[in-house]
């Protein structure tokens, strides 16, 4: 099975006084550069292809189809050949909890609250995925959606854009709930006990 996802727990175990940042770019930037062969994409366990800057994701190696291979446009979708660093913890729910979103959204976060640039560039939040999934998940919640189709080919993530919720393969989970509640515990973050209480049971299996 070509989807099997190496586990982020390097990242997530990450001690106190690892490598921090003050912007969401020079995170990518350093992610990018020190990203290692063994590591695969997030949901869809796709190996990684580096050419120089630039990540792409081998479809081959993991099954993955585009849901959307060309844009409304006409134009090839540019993000399903793409890797992109995606916020595991999504930066619309770290932010809207954050007076700053509420007087101008991310943009006006990144402008003047020191403690959103910080959050929004903590690598232990931050994993590569397909640019097309990350689009995909957008700020959707976790929660179990058994009876979804698989809608990227192989790649074991369901989606129901309707009900805005999104359902990660198995080998995925724990590394999602270690990064939540690593961002509850570091900045306070709420978390639902909905959300807790699922995310709980993702690290007892």
């Amino acid at each position: 099975m070509y989807f099997i996802i190496v586990l982020y727990a390097t990242l997530l175990a990450l001690p106190s006084h690892a490598k921090e940042f003050n912007s969401f770019y020079q995170a990518k930037r350093y992610l990018t550069k020190t990203i290692t062969k063994d590591q695969r994409t997030l949901y869809c366990g796709c190996k990684i292809i580096k050419t120089g800057k630039k990540l792409s994701p081998d479809a081959r190696s993991c099954g993955y189809v585009p849901r959307r291979p060309v844009t409304h446009a006409g134009k090839i979708n540019s993000r399903t050949t793409r890797i992109e660093w995606e916020h595991i913890v999504s930066a619309w729910e770290f932010g809207h909890q954050l007076q700053c979103w509420q007087h101008g959204g991310r943009k006006n976060c990144r402008k003047t609250s020191s403690l959103f640039r910080k959050m929004e560039a903590d690598i232990r939040n931050l994993a590569p995925a397909i640019g097309e999934i990350n689009g995909d998940r957008s700020n959707y919640r976790f929660g179990p959606l058994p009876h979804t189709p698989l809608q990227h080919g192989q790649c074991q993530v369901r989606i129901n854009f309707k009900k805005r919720i999104i359902h990660p393969p198995k080998s995925a989970r724990k590394d999602i709930a270690q990064a939540y509640f690593y961002m509850r515990d570091t900045y306070q973050l709420k978390i639902s006990a909905k959300q807790t209480k699922l995310f709980n049971y993702w690290l007892s299996l």
